[in-house]
């Protein structure tokens, strides 16, 4: 670290759990955040912020006028424009010093595989339980850890699937892929804006924990916000012995 960053970061570095070492760790990092919108934004801003080496983002959405409510990645003037690329830009204000790549397109298929195993740890900030449990088979083959975040109405929760531990779960154990499990989303549903804003928030955290090796992640736990009423639940999470994608692995 030079002496810009040493200032730049000093906050995280004055904290002893993450000192110079887990700064760095944050520095050297490569993190994948598939969507960018209601749970990427604040969660691609708080690990820009700190400084994350190479941000990932993932998102064939363009900015709608009706994003701009929770989406603060994104403002009036990029109406219009792809979701990673008004993303970027404003990345690239709140810290020059990250690289960000953009990914305007649904990652799927060999593609994903190949970013999820390029990574250090991936956030699914996704909106559609395809794209969930695509990650998920990805994250358990490569792997690597994932941070997986949802919000709906006044609802979100948290998670975190480990698979470089042994007795952890992954998403597949708690959403098994074919179980009838209705799908909302935001367009129909409508959302609260600071609850994407809590749970991406949450994600970023998580993440920049498993990066400098600090504290305790959610995996195994399942924490649940209710906003209307302002309380967290932590649910315990085990392992499914039968899981179609994690218990041969």
């Amino acid at each position: 670290m030079n002496d810009d960053q040493l200032l730049r970061y000093s906050r995280h570095i004055l904290l002893p759990e993450i000192d110079v070492d887990g700064q760095q760790a944050i520095l050297d990092a490569r993190v994948l955040v598939v969507g960018a919108g209601g749970l990427g934004s604040p969660a691609a801003m708080y690990l820009a912020a700190a400084g994350v080496g190479t941000l990932v983002l993932a998102d064939g959405d363009s900015v709608d006028l009706t994003n701009l409510q929770r989406q603060i990645l994104h403002s009036e003037q990029g109406v219009g424009r792809l979701k990673v690329d008004s993303g970027r830009d404003t990345l690239a204000r709140l810290n020059p010093h990250v690289r960000v790549e953009a990914l305007p397109c649904r990652l799927e298929g060999d593609a994903l595989a190949e970013q999820v195993a390029a990574a250090d740890v991936v956030l699914d900030c996704s909106d559609n339980f395809a794209t969930r449990h695509a990650i998920n088979r990805a994250s358990v083959r490569a792997r690597t850890p994932l941070v997986s975040g949802a919000a709906i109405r006044f609802d979100g929760q948290v998670a975190v699937f480990d698979p470089r531990a042994a007795a952890a779960p992954c998403y597949n154990c708690l959403f098994p892929e074919g179980l009838e499990t209705e799908e909302v989303r935001c367009a129909v549903m409508g959302v609260f804006a600071p609850i994407v804003g809590i749970i991406g928030a949450t994600q970023a955290a998580e993440a920049l924990k498993l990066l400098a090796g600090c504290g305790t992640s959610l995996a195994g736990r399942l924490l649940l916000l209710d906003g209307l009423a302002m309380e967290w639940r932590s649910v315990g999470l085990g392992r499914d012995p039968e899981c179609a994608v994690c218990a041969a692995s």
